[in-house]
This record gives C-alpha cells, structure tokens and sequence, in this order.
C-alpha cells in the first residue's frame, strides 16, 4: 500500500513511522510511505506557503500553489485533507482505507487551506473529532496506525482486529489478565472457570452494557444486562 503525507513538517513523522507495528509494517513492505515537503512548493526565497486571508481576518491560509503543485502529480491516489468540517472518523473510515491502493494525506496549519485546493485537488475530508489542533500532522499519524493494524500480516493474530469495539456496532468488553486477585481486586468468576460457553455469554452482555451506557448512539439495545 502507497501513503504520501504533505505537510510543512515532514521532521514530524520522524518517531511515528519508526516505531511499533507501524515501522514494522513499513520495514517489512507492507507500507510505502512518501513524505512531500510542501515547502519544495513554495514560492520565493523563503519557500512561503501561506498568506493573508481574502476579506480579512485572523491567521494565514495556506496557498493554492504550492498545494496544487504537489497533489496535481497524485490525481491517482485517493487524497485526504483533514480538517474540522470534514466527516467523521469511524472504524469503517480506516476499513476503507486500508482496502485502497494508494492513499494521500494533507496535513493543513494554520486557518486551513484555500477552498480551490479542496473543490479541485481533495477527494474526502476527515475530522478526527469535535477539537480543533494545530495541524494535521497528528491525526495523519492517527489515521496510519489505524490503517498498519489492519493490513495482513502486520498483527500476529487476525482475530484481534476482527473482535474488537465498533464491529458489529458495540464497544469491546472490559480484558483482565494475571494475577487473579490484586489489592482484593478480583477478576469475574466467570473468566476462571473454564466455561467457554459461559464467557462468550458474558462478553456478549458486557459488550451490550457497556455500549449502551457509554455510547448508546452506536445504537445498542439494553444497558441492564451487567
């Protein structure tokens, strides 16, 4: 899988694609990523990217440009602009994703990016939440550990990625491991003994419950099964 990222800062990917199942999933081929340095784009002496808004108004907004430059040579990649006004990030977001060949991340600063960039150069818009952050280094980092996970052969088990919260619209039940008991702290009965039927049971209730009581639009039916 192809991953360009373009951004201002490409020094800050420099730890997140290193490190973890993400730098193994790039070590071991599974992804290509390209780093386009906006400034190579830029315009004058300085490499400037940004400028004053038209009409007025706080902060600068990233140039057409040095945008247009960079992302006319990726028309074949799906190209991603994150930002606030986009739709939100979902579980079925990342699925999509990890199923394309080649994906381009633009990483907005400051005010955001003129609208002629998006209305010609954007295929979708993504918002990593209700919040507003400098820029979109960090929701690009975000969305490529979301993708690695889900690629074969990056996690050991499959099954991990397949049994987890929002599949099948629930959240993940709560995990316990060793010790059984700590600080009179014990782990359900039920995960000890050796009924799988009985576990699958409670994990399926918990997963109810614990859906309906934390995030009851994921559309669960019941918060009283405990």
């Amino acid at each position: 899988m192809q991953i360009n990222i373009v951004t201002i800062f490409p020094e800050y990917f420099d730890s997140p694609l290193n490190v973890s199942l993400v730098g193994k999933a790039i070590a071991e081929g599974h992804i290509d990523v390209t780093i386009h340095n906006l400034r190579d784009q830029g315009k004058g002496i300085h490499r400037q990217v940004d400028d004053a808004p038209y009409g007025g108004g706080a902060g600068m907004v990233m140039m057409v440009e040095p945008l247009a430059m960079t992302l006319e040579p990726l028309a074949n990649s799906h190209r991603v602009f994150f930002t606030p006004a986009g739709a939100p990030l979902t579980q079925s977001t990342l699925d999509r994703f990890a199923a394309m060949e080649s994906v381009t991340f633009v990483c907005g600063r400051y005010e955001g990016i003129d609208e002629r960039v998006v209305e010609n150069f954007i295929d979708e818009e993504v918002s990593l939440g209700d919040f507003v952050l400098l820029g979109g280094e960090v929701a690009a980092a975000a969305v490529i550990e979301g993708i690695a996970r889900l690629l074969p052969g990056v996690i050991g088990n499959p099954a991990s990625t397949e049994n987890e919260s929002f599949r099948g619209g629930e959240l993940e039940e709560p995990q316990y491991t060793r010790p059984a008991e700590y600080r009179g702290w014990s782990v359900p009965d039920v995960l000890l003994s050796g009924d799988h039927g009985a576990v699958d049971e409670w994990r399926a209730a918990q997963r109810r419950h614990r859906t309906g009581e934390r995030r009851p639009d994921l559309g669960a039916d019941t918060v009283g099964d405990s």
